[in-house]
């Protein structure tokens, strides 16, 4: 009798035990905020030791690591359908990015008050730190999904590394948008992930023709120089090396 845990297995308590903290702790900077919520305050609610609370989550930036890992899942989760149905890419672009704004929803509050904190360049909540690693590559690779599925766009084989981390930066930048969104429900945030899907779409298109390559290259390269921790985040495919 094979005893290994398998997809459908239910959570074992380990698992549980680190749900809990998890969500313990969301509740909690969400209530109180970021900064005033410590890891004994955590352990006490979750009604854990503190020690045990350390033994999952190193720190409080684990756990907001633990949460970008968990979001960077549910959407991966959301999209599948989405990918599934549809092949035309500004379709499928709208439907990813509408299905991060819907998986993000409840988090709203929540990301208003940490953002202070991944605002700092140098803080492991960064979601251009090496810390966000995981959850970033998780969402990159959405993006590569959008592009692989998307049968009417031929995207040329030197691009195809670096559209989906210029895509990922679209998203960011939506996040920080849908951040500050105070209508109701979001709404001006859905209207921008339609429009830039449309624009998005446009621009890959355009990509086809060897022209215009270069200058996608160096949109890429300006990101990967000036934003903060992207060059330790998204190497340049395309730069040359010294003795390249």
């Amino acid at each position: 009798m094979n005893d290994t845990p398998g997809a459908g297995d239910p959570p074992s308590k380990s698992e549980q035990t680190r749900a809990l903290i998890l969500e313990t702790a969301m509740r909690l900077f969400q209530e109180r905020g970021y900064d005033k919520t410590t890891m004994r305050a955590i352990a006490q609610e979750a009604g854990v030791s503190v020690g045990n609370a350390y033994y999952y989550f190193a720190g409080k930036e684990h756990l907001i690591q633990g949460f970008y890992d968990r979001i960077a899942a549910d959407h991966q989760a959301a999209v599948r359908e989405i990918l599934a149905r549809e092949s035309d890419l500004e379709a499928r672009l709208a439907g990813v990015l509408k299905a991060w704004l819907d998986v993000a929803s409840p988090y709203h509050e929540f990301a208003v008050q940490f953002f202070k904190n991944a605002a700092d360049p140098d803080s492991p909540l960064s979601p251009f730190s090496p810390e966000s690693e995981h959850a970033r590559e998780e969402a990159i690779s959405v993006h590569r999904d959008v592009l692989a599925g998307a049968t009417k766009t031929k995207v040329p084989e030197e691009l195809r590394d670096i559209l989906p981390e210029l895509m990922w930066l679209s998203q960011m930048g939506l996040c920080l948008y849908w951040i500050f969104d105070r209508t109701e429900g979001r709404e001006r945030s859905y209207r921008l992930a339609e429009r830039g899907a449309r624009l998005t779409a446009r621009g890959v298109s355009l990509a086809r023709f060897r022209v215009l390559r270069p200058l996608v290259r160096e949109v890429h390269e300006l990101f990967t120089d000036f934003l903060p921790g992207m060059t330790r985040a998204l190497p340049d495919p395309g730069r040359k090396t010294a003795g390249s």
